[in-house]
């Protein structure tokens, strides 16, 4: 599911930045050479050479009106940090860094790439906390930045974006401390938190009116009563497994026709499971491992 928000985010995104026929500006070509020269001229920038275009020739490198909007990396043959020449390319839309080795903090200056919609940073070794001033970036609709070794918790800064409200993957890091409340007059698209050691209230990201589509907040130690919350209509994943949630499962869930991924395992819950809706076609490891659970997909109450 994770795939169907941000790859559907992804490629509206790419669609707008198609290259163009003009030919690259001399501040973003000089500052890519920047980035080539930081990453040791690494043989997979071979086509990065001041002879040519950068717009039609250089790999990963996309343009629009002879201005550098997308720039992808993406190996595990790069390595060190992320280069500071990166903020100099100030029309850019897209940058994609996944799958690399890339470590060391993120600049606390990417924020000066305002023209920036999509942030992807996932499956490198980054550390350090999440820069607060991501929140200053009014275009952004996607912050990616999953799987690396990111530290600290999520910033209060969250909690007052100047611009789009952005999808959040930061699953799979060492994330610690409370959500800010401030997020919970906040609609997410979506939400990725898992495997992180999220502690305390998770239930700001919850809303009968919001229009969110996929909520994780699984293998963390959140701790609120589930059958306090609201649940928006537009759920189609669910995810709360493995967390200290305690209380009863809410019976609105019956009404989610639509409801596709569904877990509340290894977590406080009790009583009988509601009957109705997408409920019961789940498997019942979707609902083990609480206090006292029961009805069908599990035993009899």
């Amino acid at each position: 599911m994770m795939i169907l928000v941000h790859l559907s985010i992804f490629f509206s995104i790419l669609f707008i930045s198609l290259p163009s026929s003009h030919s690259c500006t001399a501040n973003d070509k000089n500052a890519l050479l920047e980035i080539k020269k930081s990453l040791n001229n690494h043989p997979l920038l071979s086509s990065w050479t001041p002879q040519t275009d950068c717009c039609t020739v250089w790999s990963g490198v996309q343009c629009t009106d002879g201005r550098v909007t997308y720039l992808t990396l993406s190996s595990s043959y790069f390595s060190g940090n992320i280069p500071p020449a990166i903020t100099k390319l100030k029309s850019l839309d897209i940058l994609f860094f996944k799958y690399s080795n890339f470590s060391g903090p993120i600049p606390d200056n990417i924020s000066d790439l305002k023209n920036l919609t999509y942030l992807g940073l996932s499956f490198n070794q980054l550390t350090g906390p999440i820069p607060g001033s991501l929140s200053q970036m009014p275009k952004l609709q996607a912050i990616e930045l999953n799987d690396n070794k990111l530290t600290g918790s999520i910033p209060d800064s969250f909690g007052s974006f100047v611009g789009n409200i952005p999808a959040l993957e930061l699953s799979n890091n060492r994330l610690s401390g409370k959500i800010p409340e401030s997020l919970s007059k906040y609609d997410f698209n979506a939400v990725f938190l898992s495997g992180n050691r999220f502690t305390g209230d998770g239930s700001m990201f919850f809303g009968r009116n919001k229009t969110t589509i996929q909520l994780d907040l699984s293998r963390n130690m959140f701790q609120f009563d589930l059958s306090k919350v609201k649940i928006a209509r537009s759920i189609l994943m669910l995810d709360l497994s493995q967390n200290r949630i305690f209380g009863k499962i809410p019976r609105v869930l019956t009404t989610l026709r639509r409801l596709e991924r569904f877990n509340v395992s290894y977590n406080r819950l009790c009583g009988k499971i509601p009957s109705g809706g997408r409920l019961q076609t789940f498997e019942p490891s979707a609902y083990s491992h609480n206090l006292c659970l029961c009805g069908t997909p599990l035993k009899a109450c």
